[in-house]
């Protein structure tokens, strides 16, 4: 039976505190006791697979009595994982929730270093894995030792198999894995921009910047926004897929929630609008919870018809002129 999976090269343990008010450079004493997930962002988009109902398989690398503790958060979760082992040890990302700002700060550590060795296991573990999956989720930073390449390659290896990709990456590593023309890419509107390196004046410009990658081989693009919600553009639909109103907790893996939505969607056979809306609808309701809690499929089922869809008229938008 084929199931997606999800690919973290950078795994963490995500440790979140809350605060009813940070006092920066003061004294900070917490009334509840910090949530500890297993994180990274292909963690993250199995355990929302695992909530809508989908078994994930999940790998990546994995190190010392950190990469412990989320195996065993895994197995809890009845997460599938088979993790290449490495020396060192997993990071700890802190992650500061101010309530009465409704901001999160967060602080990542770097992570441990892979070598050529480590590598080389990771993608004979990938090789052995890609027959029996449906789609791949690549996404997040990557540790030492690890070039800008590397999901490109990975991309190209699934290309291999007939599985397709979905790359939610960063920088140079999203640059240059949109030469392996991965299916679809989840840049948040930052990424986007740095990519581009300007800065977008209005929706139409996204969108413009978005027909461009896909013209060039992507399938489907999605575009954080934030709270303004997602644009989803593939080669003939758009839509801007604006949220309904919640009071946000921590944004640490609405994105993530958004990838996981997607994926159902597709593995569903849903149009590309109800993917929208399911996307939308996923990343909001995460971005209302606490921590890294995720959301849950009766939630996305409860609300989704509360999302307002906008159709982007593509006739009249052209691409950028590049």
């Amino acid at each position: 039976m084929t199931k997606p999976l999800t690919v973290t090269l950078n795994p963490a343990l995500d440790k979140t505190i809350s605060l009813s008010e940070f006092q920066v450079g003061g004294l900070n004493r917490l009334e509840t006791m910090p949530i500890l997930d297993p994180g990274g962002k292909g963690v993250n988009v199995a355990k929302v697979l695992k909530q809508l109902n989908i078994t994930p398989h999940a790998t990546g690398f994995t190190a010392g009595s950190t990469g412990k503790t989320i195996g065993h958060a895994l197995d809890q979760l009845d997460i599938h994982h088979n993790f290449q082992e490495v020396t060192g040890d997993v990071r700890t990302n802190l992650k500061i929730v101010d309530q009465s700002q409704g901001v999160t700060t967060e602080i990542n550590e770097p992570g441990f270093t892979v070598d050529h060795n480590d590598l080389q296991a990771l993608q004979e573990k990938l090789t052995s894995l890609l027959p029996e999956t449906t789609y791949v989720v690549l996404g997040g930073s990557t540790p030492s030792g690890i070039g800008d390449h590397q999901y490109k390659e990975f991309i190209n290896l699934a290309h291999e198999y007939g599985v397709k990709t979905i790359l939610d990456a960063s920088g140079p590593a999203l640059k240059e894995g949109l030469r392996a023309k991965p299916f679809a890419i989840k840049p948040n509107i930052h990424e986007l921009e740095e990519l581009y390196d300007t800065t977008f004046e209005s929706t139409e410009s996204i969108v413009q910047a978005c027909r461009d990658i896909v013209a060039d081989g992507v399938n489907m693009v999605v575009v954080s926004l934030g709270g303004d919600g997602a644009l989803f553009i593939n080669e003939d639909q758009a839509y801007l897929v604006k949220p309904f109103p919640i009071t946000p907790q921590s944004t640490v893996g609405a994105g993530d929630s958004m990838v996981g939505a997607m994926v159902y969607a597709l593995t569903q056979g849903y149009d590309f609008e109800t993917l929208a809306k399911w996307a939308t609808t996923a990343g909001t309701i995460t971005a209302s919870k606490a921590g890294t809690t995720v959301c849950t499929l009766d939630e996305i089922q409860t609300h989704v018809s509360s999302v307002t869809v906008e159709s982007i008229d593509l006739t009249k938008i052209g691409r950028l002129e590049t």
